[in-house]
């Protein structure tokens, strides 16, 4: 055999080895970090990236069955994800998505509107309830301006909140898990909070917030930020009062998502901006390291 033909047979072989071993060992690449989710049946982490969704489940890092979308926006219920973005090569679906829904595990998707026109990089929804607020960057066929939008019935309609006393740059949204009227906005300012839809806020918090999460519990809000160091705060609605929460030693790094586990209420899972995954299971006064730099780790 020539020489330039062994050397091509080995390295595809050794690319395959490896390809087979890395599903094995469930390692995962987390090439961007797209949102943070618990499975409705709390038995499995998801991340969505540019290549489709990653399991995090029992120790063990695999790919999601299912297209390998570039999913934006994606959030989870506790019976459907929805999402934005951008098609996997060979798919039927329009670029960019609009809103899409899966109610099979992202093994499937199904579009809501808006296809082929928008993609919501900034999208909440209600874990119990299923609304789902966005921010739309760019007027539309259903929305006639840039802005704040809510749907309680899957895209069908959309109604534009009025937004008085949002300030700042929108990085982060979150929606109340029972009460769809009720949803938190983490901008370059601090942290805002409506009970009316989003027609009018109150600040929560002052400095620009970066991750803003409801609590399961529907009593409290978290949210993280970075000044001289990366922070993570827990504030009760009923009286605005605020709880640090320990983090790992984290350095230059800072939380972008925050996700509870539905069936385990002092399970959290938080990922940061240069792709680490932390989980604990005891109300996030010690975490574990699950992914480093998008490598998965193992148990």
């Amino acid at each position: 055999m020539k020489p330039l033909r062994t050397k091509h047979l080995f390295r595809c072989l050794s690319l395959l080895l490896a390809l087979v071993m890395g599903q094995a060992w469930g390692k995962v690449t987390l090439t961007h970090i797209h949102g943070l989710a618990y499975s409705g049946d709390g038995t499995s982490l998801y991340i969505p990236s540019h290549h489709g969704l990653a399991i995090y489940r029992n120790g063990v890092w695999s790919k999601a069955a299912g297209p390998e979308h570039d999913y934006m926006g994606f959030v989870a219920t506790k019976d459907r994800f929805y999402s934005s973005g951008h098609p996997a090569p060979g798919s039927a679906l329009k670029n960019p998505f609009g809103l899409i829904r899966s109610t099979d595990g992202g093994k499937t998707w199904s579009p809501l509107g808006l296809q082929g026109e928008t993609d919501f990089h900034l999208m909440a929804a209600g874990h119990d309830t299923n609304a789902i607020y966005v921010f739309n960057p760019a007027p539309n066929s259903r929305m006639d301006s840039a802005g704040m939008y809510q749907t309680v019935n899957d895209g069908l309609a959309w109604r534009k909140a009025r937004a008085q006393g949002l300030s700042g740059e929108p990085i982060a949204l979150a929606v109340h898990p029972q009460d769809p009227a009720q949803v938190a906005v983490a901008t370059s300012n601090g942290v805002h909070f409506s009970k009316n839809a989003g027609d009018s806020f109150q600040a929560l918090a002052t400095g620009e917030a970066l991750a803003v999460f409801f609590d399961l519990d529907g009593k409290h809000l978290w949210y993280s930020g970075f000044g001289r160091e990366a922070s993570l705060a827990r504030v009760a609605l009923a009286d605005g009062s605020k709880e640090v929460v320990n983090l790992p030693p984290i350095g230059k790094d800072a939380v972008a998502y925050i996700a509870q586990n539905p069936r385990n209420s002092s399970e959290y899972a938080i990922a940061t901006f240069k792709r680490n995954v932390y989980v604990s299971r005891d109300g996030g006064r010690n975490w574990k390291q699950i992914a480093k730099e998008g490598q998965g780790l193992g148990s």
